[in-house]
């Protein structure tokens, strides 16, 4: 592992730190997910720093950065763009949506309706875009960084189980502690701190660290643990639905991303350990869960899961 790779990271996770003070474990997951070519979704209350962690990420990267306030009268076509007639010209013109950027911020992204929450599907899976016969292309990197608030559920649509899937993680932000919140109070004395943060990667640099987690030497005990994880979930008494390959495979992926993350070329157990709950939580169904349940359950089961797997030696 180079030090230049390792110096790359650091800086990314230092810059979007000091504006999203005392939370550096939220912090390395997005970043892995970064890493890994993958999607996330944030699931907190309001005011922790959801929405900062997303500019913060975008404003650390040389990147395009657009967000979206998702709402209830949202179409798809306000996501991906439509064809605009140019009387002058007599022809029509395809006037690109917010989804054609590096960065896309779906904010409370339950608000809208399921056909509008579809738009995204084909983005995040194939980095691609279908629309009115003609298939375009996304910018590379693109990620997703999805927010929800799931204490509130008064005109909001869940999101439904194969747009879950398409999320590599489901992570939270959390209330910080008094000393890093007196921080925060003294440091908002005079603005907004992300909207003076300076990009310290551009996106050759990502593209680069994206290529180099695909070369992470996962050994094939790792994958056998990571494999028995996957298998309990279908079979456990507790869920409904289990972890899909693409689950499976993009745990394998969220794996390389967190030893890149840590400074290795290769896999241990720990880093599927740590992972196990953010990566697959969001993808199994409780059985007979309420909808205000379905996510501490889930969480529980997977952790309960992790601790009766046999960890290789």
């Amino acid at each position: 592992m180079s030090t230049q790779v390792n110096a790359q990271i650091e800086q990314l996770e230092a810059a979007i730190g000091s504006v999203l003070m005392g939370k550096p474990e939220a912090i390395r997951m997005a970043v892995v997910a970064l890493l890994s070519d993958g999607h996330i979704l944030i699931e907190d209350a309001p005011g922790v720093g959801k929405t900062v962690l997303g500019k913060a990420m975008a404003r650390s990267l040389n990147c395009q950065f657009r967000r979206i306030q998702f709402t209830p009268d949202l179409l798809p076509s306000d996501i991906l763009g439509s064809s605009v007639f140019l009387p002058n010209l007599g022809e029509f013109e395809f006037r690109e949506g917010p989804i054609f950027t590096n960065i896309l911020l779906a904010d409370e992204i339950n608000r809208t309706t399921p056909r509008t929450q579809s738009a995204l599907l084909e983005a995040m899976s194939e980095h691609q875009v279908s629309i009115e016969g003609e298939t375009r292309p996304l910018a590379a990197p693109f990620l997703v960084l999805a927010t929800q608030n799931p204490l509130e559920y008064e005109g909001t649509y869940p999101l439904p189980e194969n747009q879950l899937d398409r999320f590599m993680m489901s992570i939270e932000v959390g209330y910080p502690s008094r000393e890093v919140e007196r921080d925060i109070l003294t440091m908002h004395r005079t603005g907004e701190p992300v909207n003076q943060l300076q990009a310290t990667l551009t996106t050759e640099d990502i593209i680069a660290l994206q290529a180099a987690v695909r070369d992470v030497r996962v050994d094939d005990s790792i994958n056998d643990y990571l494999l028995d994880i996957v298998a309990a979930t279908r079979t456990h008494d507790e869920l409904e639905l289990g972890v899909s390959t693409r689950g499976a495979l993009i745990f394998y992926r969220a794996v390389q991303g967190m030893a890149l993350a840590e400074g290795r070329n290769f896999a241990i157990p720990d880093d599927v350990k740590r992972l196990a709950e953010p990566v697959l939580a969001h993808r199994v169904i409780c059985r007979g869960v309420m909808r205000q349940g379905r996510r501490e359950r889930s969480q529980a089961v997977i952790r309960q899961i992790v601790n009766s797997t046999a960890v290789p030696q």
